[in-house]
């Protein structure tokens, strides 16, 4: 009985507290800006340094593995466009080659 004594009463404290809290300041929007582009800055620099540190290990690995003498061939990674077939552009294009019809 204590117990639910002691927890009515705590959370009609912290309610009342949570009522007296002042709003938050406005935002100016030149400062959000800013933060934004700071933020998208340092998130472009992050980036930047993992693709470069991604691509030290990987050769580092490539290295190592022709020291053993074993083949090592690199995967893409998903979004990584793959080296382009020459046959396919001109199978391609040969089929494309029908002229679409004049309109008026």
């Amino acid at each position: 009985m204590k117990n639910l004594v002691l927890a009515t009463v705590l959370a009609a404290a912290s309610g009342l507290a949570m009522a007296k809290l002042p709003p938050p300041p406005p935002v100016d929007p030149a400062k959000a800006e800013e933060a934004k582009q700071k933020e998208a800055e340092a998130k472009e620099k992050a980036a930047a340094l993992q693709a470069k540190y991604e691509d030290k290990a990987a050769a580092a690995y490539a290295a190592k593995a022709k020291a053993e003498g074993k083949e090592f061939k690199p995967q893409l990674g998903p979004g990584v466009p793959g080296a382009p077939s020459p046959v396919a552009p001109v199978a391609a294009a040969a089929k494309s080659v029908a002229p679409a019809p004049a309109r008026k």
